[in-house]
């Protein structure tokens, strides 16, 4: 059976490599206790903003062209079968990525010298740096969960309402989203930079 056939398959093959290259890495000290949890912050955030690149220059303009083409077939697909799977994907992958983010920096004991950036006890320039991509996840994690999930449901039908409140949704679902991927631009010159030293 080839793992590549399934989603699930490929997942498990791709973490079974990873460990095996972390096991080799672990016998000769090029891994430490930190390194398990950047890996998944990485990885999920990928994952979270991967789907917000796709939703802001694929999704909203694949709908927008189906909607004005009268002979075609329509969103209905998109909305009723894409969207929410990518939208659970999105929302669980915002959340992971941003508790690993808290975790690897409280391991560190930078998490409070991130949020009040670079004026707690710890590395000044860390913690400015990694802060602002601190501040910047979580203002994104609160656009996911608060303004564009709660939204989605209304314009994806998953929750009752009116066709002025799904307007309404629609507008800021996608400001929120909009919002989400500029901010997405300092938030990963911060989360590189922080560990040169700088933001570039």
């Amino acid at each position: 059976m080839n793992p590549l056939n399934t989603v699930t398959g490929t997942l498990i093959a791709g973490l079974v490599i990873a460990a095996i290259i972390a096991i080799a890495a672990t016998a000769v000290n090029m891994v430490d206790s930190g390194a398990v949890v950047i890996w998944i912050h990485v990885f999920v955030g990928i994952i979270w903003i991967g789907l917000l690149y796709y939703f802001n220059f694929v999704q909203v303009q694949a709908l927008a062209e189906a909607a004005a083409d009268e002979g075609g077939p329509g969103g209905a697909g998109i909305s009723k079968y894409v969207a929410p799977r990518a939208l659970l994907w999105f929302r669980w992958a915002a959340l992971l990525t941003w508790l690993s983010g808290a975790t690897y920096l409280l391991e560190r004991g930078e998490l409070l010298n991130a949020f009040l950036l670079g004026n707690g006890n710890g590395d000044p320039v860390y913690g400015l740096t990694i802060g602002v991509g601190a501040w910047l996840g979580s203002i994104m994690l609160f656009n996911v969960w608060i303004l564009i999930w709660p939204n989605q449901k209304k314009v994806l039908g998953l929750v009752e309402a009116s066709a002025e409140e799904i307007a309404k949704a629609k507008r800021i679902a996608f400001l929120a989203s909009r919002t989400n991927t500029m901010l997405s631009i300092p938030l990963l010159m911060s989360m590189v930079g922080a560990h040169h030293g700088f933001f570039l």
